[in-house]
């Protein structure tokens, strides 16, 4: 493939930016990358494995002269870092961000993106409970979706080209309005996490539970609660404090469905239970078939887990 973008900057070197700087390698879809991550430990790690051509001491020095600069940072600290690069942004340069909330991010992020600079917020819908510079690989977004949430004001021609590296990683890419991605992704990841660090938590305070029980004896879908429970603390923190009235929404919902499995269980409601599970289970085959997982007894996921979405 052709370079799409000359040089791109990724700030935050996390498991999405070090995935994209090994797709945007392999494919060679940019002429140089440079990173910079706010931890010197993270950027040593960088420069050790080396993850981009030029890894900086600055998040300045790092979007100097980029055509394409991606905040991959905590959803908590998009707007701060947006403040810091203000000043050293290209004329005619794209900001994208890799944020989980869009509106939050949209609100913190545009007040600083100077005239002459294009923002395009973004999405992409892949990722796993592994974090940091080593936990990137080539393949994390392959037919994956990737949101672009566009502003009224955003150019065509920049949400075009950054659409065009996207789909060259490996990804779908599809456009989205940004309430209504809030709203999506609340029912789709930001709820069900919570609800796996709930049950985590709750098996944690279960005294009469040893934990070697719980370790030992644990069932597919407790191994998937921990898996999800192990993602990164700081990014989960954000997205629910950044995606409130969402996720909030849909756990009252979530909260409203539970009681009324939990009353059909208390009656002995069995056709109940069936009709339910039964619509549930059409869902799962809904994913397969949309091609987002697959039917291997291990859901696909290879030994490290690294190679899926959560």
């Amino acid at each position: 493939m052709s370079v799409i973008y000359n040089r791109v900057a990724l700030i935050g070197l996390g498991l999405i930016a070090g995935s994209m700087a090994h797709a945007m390698r392999d494919a060679g879809l940019a002429g140089e990358i440079t990173g910079y991550a706010r931890s010197a430990a993270t950027r040593e790690t960088a420069r050790e494995i080396g993850l981009c051509d030029m890894i900086c001491d600055s998040a300045a020095e790092a979007v100097a002269g980029a055509d394409l600069v991606v905040l991959a940072v905590p959803v908590g600290v998009m707007g701060d870092v947006a403040a810091e690069i203000a000043p050293h942004l290209a004329v005619g340069a794209t900001v994208t961000d890799v944020g989980s909330v869009k509106q939050a991010v949209i609100a913190a992020v545009q007040p600083h993106i100077p005239a002459g600079v294009h923002f395009v917020p973004g999405h992409p819908l892949a990722g796993t409970e592994h974090s940091g510079p080593r936990s990137g690989f080539a393949s994390l977004f392959r037919n994956r979706w990737w949101l672009l949430t566009p502003l009224p004001d955003s150019d065509a021609g920049a949400v075009e080209r950054l659409g065009r590296l996207i789909t060259a990683m490996g990804a779908k890419m599809d456009r989205m309005e940004p309430a209504h991605h809030d709203l999506v992704l609340a029912v789709t990841s930001h709820a069900p996490h919570l609800i796996a660090y709930t049950m985590v938590g709750v098996a944690d305070h279960l005294s009469r539970v040893a934990d070697e029980e719980v370790i030992q004896y644990s069932a597919a879908g407790f191994r998937d609660f921990t898996r999800i429970a192990a993602s990164d603390p700081t990014m989960w923190r954000d997205v629910f404090l950044h995606n409130k009235e969402a996720t909030l929404d849909i756990l009252g919902r979530f909260t409203e469905e539970l009681f009324m499995l939990q009353r059909a269980i208390r009656m002995g409601d069995g056709p109940q239970l069936y009709d339910y599970f039964t619509r549930t289970r059409a869902i799962r085959r809904g994913i397969i078939e949309a091609g987002q997982d697959t039917e291997a007894p291990d859901f696909g996921r290879s030994p490290d887990a690294k190679g899926q979405d959560i």
